[in-house]
């Protein structure tokens, strides 16, 4: 398998050589070193969805400070986070993980309670209006619930767009995190209103580099349109679960630095 030519391999053979990867990379043991543990730390469903949502929010960077500001963020949360934000009002604390802080969580706090609230919770905020199975108008509709309460201008970044051509990478990851099955022990599968056949990879600098050099896109930019181009492409491959292939992509680039 490793020893094949990427520029000669054919459709058939980039197939089982991304399949391969997929299985190697999606054990329990990624969990080890990826912010995914923070949400693997509980069992009720809220718990896990905001742990994971705020978690992925602030997931650029190397992944051991995003742990770390992640186990900071339980710790402000009291280690529970469903109750913490049902019953949520403003409060001193400090928080600061790149550009995002305390500014920034404050409005993250309030506009999760009003979801949870007024809007039955994160899973039913990403499917309010649209019923087909499309990641981008699932976003759109997420935002549009999320930016219900008053924020400042700063805030409005950490929630991508991909109408304005984002990649919006972290909703992508956060999304295969509750949509994909548990049966691997690394995603949960605790949504079942969006399935995993529409799920799309979340393109960084890892996944993109390897899909170039892998002939998967042809576009450089990690943008909303390589997303497509990209996806498009997998789902040749596994129509039915094709964010699996993100575990090989990532693989590749930041472990074997392909």
């Amino acid at each position: 398998m490793e020893s094949l030519s990427i520029n000669r391999m054919t459709k058939s053979e980039l197939k089982d050589f991304l399949d391969f990867k997929a299985e190697y990379y999606e054990q329990p043991k990624f969990v080890e070193d990826d912010p995914i543990q923070i949400p693997h730390r509980f069992s009720k469903k809220e718990d896990i969805e905001i742990s994971a949502f705020l978690v992925s929010t602030i997931a650029w960077g190397n992944r051991k400070s995003i742990i770390k500001s992640g186990e900071k963020l339980l710790k402000i949360m009291g280690n529970q986070p469903h109750d913490f934000i049902l019953n949520y009002t403003e409060q001193d604390f400090k928080f600061v993980h790149r550009t995002f802080n305390e500014i920034d969580l404050d409005f993250f706090f309030r506009s999760l309670k009003n979801i949870y609230l007024n809007h039955y919770g994160l899973e039913a905020s990403f499917n309010r209006v649209s019923t087909s199975n499309n990641i981008k108008e699932n976003i759109l509709t997420f935002r549009k619930c999320f930016f219900e309460v008053p924020f400042e201008s700063r805030s409005s970044k950490h929630i991508s767009n991909p109408e304005s051509g984002s990649a919006s990478k972290r909703l992508i990851m956060f999304l295969r995190w509750m949509v994909r099955s548990q049966k691997k022990g690394v995603d949960f599968g605790i949504w079942k209103s969006i399935p995993s056949s529409s799920l799309l990879i979340p393109l960084d600098v890892h996944t993109g580099n390897v899909a170039l050099k892998l002939g998967l896109i042809q576009r450089k930019q990690n943008d909303w349109k390589t997303n497509m181009e990209l996806i498009e492409k997998l789902r040749e491959f596994d129509s039915k679960d094709p964010a699996k292939y993100d575990f090989a992509l990532f693989g590749l680039g930041a472990y074997e630095k392909f």
